[in-house]
């Protein structure tokens, strides 16, 4: 892997290791851009704090210490400050006010939830509800709209079990809409190797019919994930077992 850009830190709450680390394994996997996408903080408004993201009083810790290592590693690595966040449009508003006066590079959507914490359960239980399956796709394309997302994380979470046809029907939609706006789908490493619904074959079987490309994001949760080099084939060989092309660098998000 030339690049990823699905990167957590301890600030998420359920992430481990020093951001140093995240970076020196990284370089010493071959890595030429190193994209931190730490789970964003939202403004609730009503005194929620979220158990699995950042908080908003750590931001100036994050970019603080991202920035430092961007210098400090400039000859060796491109490293991009970012986050991963899900498109709830109630919020919208209160987070943009939140980031705008931080320096972020990108944005990628994952659509844990489709309505604000602790409202809305998670997206990666089973369900057979199709309006579930709807509402989910539904609002990943109405944040894609925006403009404010580079990709989809784990574009596959949702975990539909209804019929088949269901599936293919609403996923087509997504995956249709990637191949237009010439967004490549995630492979998922994470996912992949601890044996998760996702990746899932059905959604990349979609992906090779629509004829998507594909990018491997290690959604990494510890350092040393970002050099499991075993795990990155792996991913390699399930892209290649569809027929996907694989992007190593996002646009505008490559080497410096």
């Amino acid at each position: 892997m030339l690049a990823n850009y699905h990167t957590h830190t301890t600030r998420c709450q359920h992430a481990k290791g020093e951001d140093k680390a995240y970076v020196e394994q990284a370089i010493q996997n071959g890595m030429k851009v190193l994209g931190f996408s730490d789970h964003c903080p939202w403004i609730y408004g009503d005194g929620f704090v979220s158990g699995t993201r950042m908080l908003p009083s750590q931001l100036d810790d994050y970019f603080r210490s991202l920035e430092q290592l961007r210098r400090e590693y400039a000859d060796d690595i491109t490293i991009y400050i970012g986050f991963e966040a899900e498109y709830i449009p109630e919020l919208m508003e209160r987070q943009n006010r939140l980031l705008r006066d931080y320096p972020v590079d990108y944005m990628i959507l994952g659509q844990h939830f489709t309505a604000r914490e602790p409202y809305s359960e998670y997206t990666g239980f089973e369900t057979d509800s199709e309006e579930k399956l709807v509402k989910y796709i539904d609002t990943i394309l109405e944040g894609l709209e925006t403009g404010k997302y580079s990709y989809v994380a784990h574009p596959d979470l949702m975990n539909y079990i209804g019929p088949e046809e269901i599936y293919r029907k609403h996923f087509a939609r997504l995956c249709t809409y990637l191949k237009e706006k010439d967004i490549p789908v995630e492979i998922n490493m994470l996912g992949n190797m601890q044996g998760r619904h996702y990746p899932s074959a059905l959604f990349l079987r979609i992906a090779q019919e629509t004829g998507n490309k594909a990018i491997i994001g290690c959604d990494a949760h510890d350092p040393w994930s970002l050099n499991d080099t075993a795990q990155q084939q792996a991913c390699r060989k399930l892209a290649e077992s569809f027929g996907l092309p694989l992007v190593a660098f996002l646009p505008g998000l490559g080497e410096k």
